[in-house]
């Protein structure tokens, strides 16, 4: 209540008392109070319509009395209890009383402080928390989309696969009854297959649901294609050799049906329609807001992606999606005639980084190694291009204004890349350019140290390291496997990380990536290590994990004044679990669930509880006698 110089309230001020003892000044006080009640009738109607306080876009979202659920992932991982959202922003940030008061100060008129209704409070259930909301760093939305009309994960033998497939023939009429359409799907692995072999266009073709028909499958890196003899036929001629790629043959040299990484583009297929890519991007976006997922940076996208993105839902993205514009090593340079899109105020679509591939996968054998695979000693895997085209090029989009991200998983696809980024940032502001090294896998502690001192960010996924584990040391030896997803390793080098999923490769859900990144065990609590994790030093804390997750992506596509915390002046981007994530037992994080998930203080997705919660009919009281006083305090100095 206010308090005046004298020590005396407000109330006690206006509470005149005549000195014989009359009730004339009694009398005043209610007529003051009968005004009070008239203007307050006035003032509903005439401030309820277009002042921003009254509208639904303002509100304060607060967790139970008495706790501070409300992780704000400032630079000092400080709780509160609740937070104010007025027009897409957070304006006030304390326990709710604080934030209730502050509101009420910053009206700009002392009459509008007057009239000023609180905004309405919505409490989260009791056990829950609100984070910032969660940006992926590394994923490809529209692949992710696609693979979901066909999954293929999880399937443990060539012949559930194929079975799959049939299944999902069958099960589409439009597609079993024309036998001259693509049936597209991903997300098979064959290193959890018995025999770890490639599979063959005769596997696919032994069914007779799929036989004759065009069938191409993504595996589950994204880094070869498995295609039916019908698909494989139509894409012929090939050439003798790839570079940068692999056809697999058999004894006579024909081939298999297996290509991989460059060799992907040979297969011949009818160009997507609007209608598949919007179909693709609902499928894909639908899941990430479920996730609590408000930004995901889209890891190449290739021109139609681009376009798809920019020409029909630029103005209707319910989440922000960073792109990086696939780069073409065959192709015209275009960073000094395409200028970076850069979204402001409401938008929220941004391409302004350029992805270059270096090499291939691990899981596939083309990560490119300095030494031979341990597995297979007659390959050290293959580069994608020639690194003269990394010193050419990384340098002239830096030099144009384009963040440089460079995909690299191999020891010797990071070293050379490294030494590229070096050549190319000597002289420059690392800060204003922000360099990304995409994967960062597997590199020598020189490479890492080299990273830090450099200043590249290292864009991470840690649910990669707990789906290699179970094949990493064969392939790679056990000396050479400890640097191998050595994320502790990278931030004791002085390394800048931000983590994504790299979906379709790896599940969306960004809790599955946390508890990777604080696990290094499987969903089941297993490693080849045991209940510890798969080299557990190498484990990220809590708070190193959920800021990989808010405001180190946001630092990592410049967005970091706005996005990434929940502070004063930011987008009101947030998330609420149904538990805290930050403190359960990590057996217990998978089986939290997204409750709600907002962009600019809208719900996307879920809702918000809007009980009046325990103890606001106390406030309530104290609001209304402290809005009393104000009237009386006005009234009695315009009467005077």
């Amino acid at each position: 209540m206010a308090k005046h110089s004298s020590g005396e309230t407000t109330l006690e001020k206006h509470n005149f008392k005549a000195p014989n003892g009359t009730a004339s000044n009694s009398s005043l006080n209610r007529f003051f109070q009968f005004l009070v009640g008239v203007l307050s009738i006035a003032a509903f109607f005439l401030f309820r319509g277009p002042l921003s306080w009254q509208s639904d876009s303002t509100y304060v979202i607060c967790s139970p009395d008495g706790t501070e659920k409300i992780y704000t992932v400032d630079n000092t991982n400080s709780h509160v209890q609740c937070m104010l959202i007025n027009n897409a922003v957070i304006t006030h940030t304390g326990s709710l009383g604080y934030v209730q008061q502050q509101w009420q100060d910053s009206a700009n008129e002392s009459i509008l402080k007057i009239f000023r209704t609180s905004p309405p409070v919505r409490y989260i259930q009791p056990g829950a928390i609100v984070v910032p909301g969660l940006s992926d760093s590394h994923a490809h939305i529209l692949e992710y989309g696609a693979t979901l009309q066909l999954p293929l994960e999880g399937t443990m033998s060539v012949n559930e696969t194929v079975a799959r497939v049939r299944d999902y023939i069958l099960s589409n009429p439009d597609i079993h009854s024309d036998r001259s359409k693509f049936v597209l799907g991903g997300g098979w692995d064959h290193t959890v297959w018995p025999s770890g072999a490639w599979p063959t266009a005769a596997d696919l073709d032994f069914d007779p649901v799929i036989r004759g028909r065009p069938v191409v499958l993504q595996s589950k890196d994204c880094h070869a294609l498995w295609l039916s003899q019908q698909a494989l036929e139509s894409s012929l001629p090939f050439p003798e050799e790839v570079d940068g790629g692999l056809i697999v043959r058999d004894a006579l040299g024909k081939p298999t049906g297996m290509l991989m990484d460059n060799a992907q583009e040979l297969v011949k297929q009818p160009k997507l329609h609007q209608d598949d890519l919007l179909r693709r991007f609902d499928s894909a976006i639908q899941n990430a807001i479920k996730y609590g997922l408000t930004s995901i940076h889209d890891a190449g996208l290739d021109p139609v992606s681009l376009n798809f993105f920019k020409q029909s839902v630029i103005m209707i993205l319910p989440i922000r999606i960073y792109g990086m514009s696939f780069f073409d090593e065959n192709g015209e340079y275009w960073g000094n005639t395409t200028k970076p899109l850069i979204a402001t105020g409401n938008e929220r679509l941004t391409a302004r980084s350029v992805k270059i591939f270096a090499d291939g996968a691990l899981r596939t054998g083309g990560a490119a190694l300095y030494e031979p695979y341990a597995d297979n000693p007659s390959t050290n895997g293959l580069m994608r291009l020639d690194k003269e085209v990394l010193f050419t090029y990384i340098p002239l989009f830096l030099r144009d204004g384009w963040q440089v991200n460079v995909h690299a998983i191999g020891d010797r696809a990071n070293g050379l890349v490294v030494d590229a980024f070096q050549a190319s940032l000597s002289g420059t502001n690392v800060t204003a350019l922000r360099p990304r090294l995409e994967h960062a896998q597997l590199m020598t502690k020189t490479d890492m140290r080299r990273l830090g001192k450099l200043g590249v960010i290292a864009s991470v996924q840690p649910t990669h390291a707990i789906s290699d584990m179970l094949f990493a040391e064969d392939r790679l030896g056990p000396e050479r496997v400890k640097n191998l997803y050595a994320f502790r390793t990278l931030i004791k080098s002085g390394a800048r990380i931000t983590l994504g999923s790299d979906a379709p490769v790896e599940d969306l859900n960004p809790l599955a990536g946390f508890y990777a990144a604080i696990s290094r065990l499987t969903p089941g609590g297993h490693s080849p290590h045991g209940a510890d994790g798969w080299f557990p030093e190498q484990r990220l804390t809590r708070e190193e994990a959920l800021r990989g997750m808010t405001i180190d992506p946001a630092y990592a596509s410049f967005t970091e004044s706005f996005l990434g915390s929940l502070e004063v002046g930011k987008r009101a981007d947030f998330v609420i679990f149904s538990q805290d994530i930050m403190s359960v037992p990590v057996n217990k994080i998978l089986s939290t669930k997204v409750l709600a998930t907002a962009v600019d203080g809208k719900l996307v997705y879920g809702v918000i509880e809007t009980s009046i919660g325990q103890g606001l009919q106390q406030l309530i009281l104290h609001k209304f006698a402290f809005q009393h006083a104000q009237y009386l305090d006005f009234l009695h100095t315009w009467c005077s």
